[in-house]
């Protein structure tokens, strides 16, 4: 767990890096927040605080006396929805440095290529 960031937003986040990465897929039981509370020493609310986040935004969803499930389509939502932030977050302010700097697309472009993958 990250200290700096609250413990309910790690849970969801753990979580959706789950469904992306396949180990959840669609359609299959996610851990109560009652295992979670207990597998990660939290209050359950707080568990149910990272649950319910993921209920709002569509991605999970609660079957009566069963417990909460990865909805259809949840890994192709993530998905869009982390390419946005990418390209937000990443890729708008890499293409002002590169403006400021006289950079092309095209030199940009080679940069990335030649540049090994961080391990």
């Amino acid at each position: 767990m990250d200290e700096g960031r609250p413990i309910f937003l790690q849970i969801a986040e753990q979580i959706e890096n789950d469904i992306i990465a396949g180990t959840l897929p669609e359609e299959s039981q996610v851990p109560s927040t009652n295992e979670l509370a207990a597998f990660l020493r939290i209050n359950p609310a707080t568990a149910g605080k990272g649950i319910n986040r993921l209920v709002d935004a569509g991605i999970l969803y609660k079957k009566r006396g069963i417990g909460m499930f990865v909805a259809s389509g949840a890994r192709a939502q993530l998905i869009a929805t982390r390419r946005d932030h990418f390209r937000e977050q990443y890729l708008v302010p890499l293409l002002a440095e590169a403006a400021k700097l006289d950079i092309s697309a095209e030199q940009l472009a080679g940069m990335i290529r030649t540049t090994p993958p961080a391990t």
